[in-house]
């Protein structure tokens, strides 16, 4: 392939029509070439400038209004958290001022209740003693009319042993057993 190149190369030189054939300076190109790289470059800048610059332009705005949004509604998320979480921290601190005021509540009924039930109790203990102490008197007197009746007849028999003589009459009798008990009870206290 080489030697078509040389071949073709040795021929157009011999005719002239070859574009290379003159001085070939690496610095300057030649004028056809800068002519038609100028008109494709600005081509290529007008259809750039037209199409892609303002799509680009767009995009980037775009991008911009996304990004701008997204820290707004981060920010207005964040707000609304932070808005939340003291709300929260209120509703909380509420929920245990009030939790504190039940306990105090329930203390306060609850001693309320003991010095209920405590004076219930006492006054009970009280009524019960009341009543058994009016038992008490009740069977006493009882006893103690039984004891009379009792020791008024075995006085009487006692009497009449010893005075061989028969206390028949019932006012001689009820004088004599009211007398003797009578002397009974002043001798009673004094032995107490």
């Amino acid at each position: 392939m080489t030697n078509h190149l040389y071949h073709l190369a040795e021929g157009g030189a011999e005719h002239g029509n070859l574009p290379l054939s003159g001085q070939i300076s690496p610095l300057f190109p030649f004028t056809y070439d800068m002519v038609w790289s100028a008109l494709c470059f600005i081509v290529i800048l007008i259809g750039f400038w037209k199409f892609v610059l303002p799509k680009a332009r767009e995009v980037l705005v775009e991008r911009e209004d996304r990004i701008k949004g997204g820290i707004q509604r981060a920010e207005a998320a964040q707000a609304e958290a932070k808005a939340a979480l003291e709300k929260y921290n209120a509703q909380l601190a509420e929920a245990r001022a009030e939790a504190a005021q039940i306990r105090e509540d329930a203390r306060t009924k609850g001693k309320q209740i003991i010095e209920d039930m405590k004076t219930q109790a006492t006054e009970e203990s009280n009524r019960i003693i009341e009543s058994g102490e009016k038992q008490l008197m009740a069977q006493r007197e009882q006893v103690i009319t039984e004891l009379r009746r009792e020791m008024g007849q075995n006085s009487i028999n006692l009497a009449e042993r010893l005075l061989g003589e028969q206390l028949g009459d019932n006012v001689k009798r009820s004088g004599t057993i009211d007398t003797f008990l009578s002397d009974l009870d002043t001798v009673a206290p004094a032995g107490k």
